[in-house]
């Protein structure tokens, strides 16, 4: 073990230059201008696991964009492990706000630690990296892994992992496994070591106001004629109650209480609202009356706005009514709420609520994902909780995702399969959001955890629980 330790760390500027080469290819899998890139990357990684000495490399294609499976099985003694990871990207969006050019990594120090910049470092390319490199150190030293490994790294996650589903389905034994350790799902936080416990469900849909049939002089028209614009301002306002609640009707009729044991472990979290707000650049926390800050993120359910356009937005002055005025949104589950019910739910509001004089355009996203929960006594969780102890030298604490993992519900449904989410990015490192970095003390981190967690599962006597 300590010589493929060794291994690693040797390489660790080789392998800070094939993850710079990596998040050069603008993996953008919502955009179909993009496409090609996604297609390169795809290659990218498929090459990747052959020189990692994965012997059984394939390019699974979907009617969106390609599956990478590899399969490297040791010994049937030995534990399977099934290997996850996206290799897509969100957009870079705004890239005025960019320090660098997204698809241009940069080191910068900040802080006092080193830090590499671009699209995707942290979510997902720096952690699906690091479980290829570990396989090839393990091949270099040992001349194959200690267990068996499969893989499966999508180019859809930051699209819901839309066509996965039928990959996982048409791919049964090819999947077979112990269970899923995944390199996606961040930790929660610098400095403090902790495993995610659960992911929450996600819903989105996208709509159109539209009133006159084209865009009119505000001057001849203005008075005389509804705004989209305005139309849309009131529909977005109805959609919460002042207090922050969701006031679509409905919305909670699934929504099981958390216990008390399960809120008093969330308090005694180490948790101040007054850092939090230092951190991210705001002035005041807000949301669902009677529940605190990491209650609303992990455990609540919500309903945001993530994008509302319509007119002009260019510089300067132009005096228009615009013909539409369009917004996206999504919703965060937790456990019993369903994608399609809460969808529905949505799509009623907007139609009730939509003014007479507009056209309500719904574009709803099919693909929803449930919410997702690791028994706490599961022997992957059990693996890293020790790993965790051994390479961070502190008990991690076990904390809950505020993201979506849409593929996690897929594995438990389809394969009988758990997920361990075991990401070494941490939730403040700005992934889609401008500026996005990955720490390189956490990539060295990761390498050695991902080691002795393979090396720890194939060595599972005295495990402590």
């Amino acid at each position: 073990m300590q010589e493929v330790l060794k291994h690693l760390e040797a390489h660790f500027q080789a392998y800070l230059a094939e993850l710079a080469e990596f998040v050069r290819i603008p993996s953008v899998s919502t955009d179909p201008a993009y496409a090609a890139e996604v297609a390169k990357a795809a290659h990218w990684v498929a090459q990747r696991l052959r020189r990692s000495g994965v012997p059984e490399v394939e390019i699974l294609e979907t009617p969106g964009h390609p599956v990478v499976y590899g399969a490297w099985e040791t010994d049937p003694r030995r534990p399977t492990l099934l290997i996850y990871g996206h290799y897509d990207v969100q957009p870079p969006d705004p890239l005025e706000r960019w320090q660098t050019p997204p698809f241009a990594p940069a080191i910068r120090e900040v802080s006092g630690e080193q830090r590499l910049y671009a699209r995707g470092v942290s979510d997902d390319k720096g952690p699906m990296l690091i479980p290829l490199l570990v396989t090839e150190a393990f091949q270099a030293v040992k001349g194959a892994p200690p267990i068996n490994l499969k893989f499966l790294l999508e180019g859809e996650e930051e699209v819901g992992s839309r066509h996965l589903e039928a990959v996982v389905q048409a791919q049964l034994q090819r999947l077979k496994a112990d269970f899923v350790l995944s390199a996606d799902g961040a930790m929660w936080r610098p400095g403090v070591s902790s495993l995610n416990l659960s992911a929450r469900g996600l819903v989105s849909l996208e709509f159109s106001l539209i009133g006159p049939s084209k865009d009119l002089h505000s001057g001849r028209h203005g008075g005389a004629i509804l705004n989209p614009l305005v139309a849309m301002a009131r529909l977005i306002a109805s959609l919460h109650e002042a207090s922050g609640r969701v006031a679509v009707e409905g919305f909670y009729d699934r929504v099981c209480e958390a216990s008390p044991g399960e809120r008093a472990a969330i308090q005694a979290l180490p948790w101040e609202d007054g850092a939090y707000l230092a951190e991210i650049g705001a002035q005041g926390v807000y949301g669902e009356p009677g529940y605190s800050t990491l209650e609303r993120q992990w455990i609540r359910p919500t309903l945001e706005v993530n994008g509302l356009w319509g007119g002009y937005t260019g510089p300067g002055g132009k005096t228009v009514i615009p013909s539409r005025a369009q917004a996206k949104l999504s919703c965060r589950l937790v456990p019993e709420q369903n994608p399609d019910e809460v969808r529905e739910r949505l799509i009623q509001h907007l139609h009730r609520h939509c003014p007479p004089s507009m056209r309500l355009e719904i574009q709803a996203e099919p693909h929803g994902a449930r919410p997702y929960a690791l028994p706490s006594d599961h022997v992957g969780l059990r693996v890293a909780r020790a790993v965790l102890r051994e390479t961070e030298g502190q008990k991690p604490l076990e904390v809950r995702m505020g993201g979506t993992l849409p593929i996690a519900n897929t594995f438990k449904e389809y394969l009988g399969l758990d997920t361990v989410f075991f990401s070494f990015s941490t939730g403040d490192e700005d992934f889609h959001a401008p500026n996005e970095f990955f720490r390189l003390e956490r990539f060295r981190l990761g390498l050695e955890a991902w080691a002795r967690y393979w090396w720890r599962l194939a060595h599972l006597e005295g495990l402590e629980t």
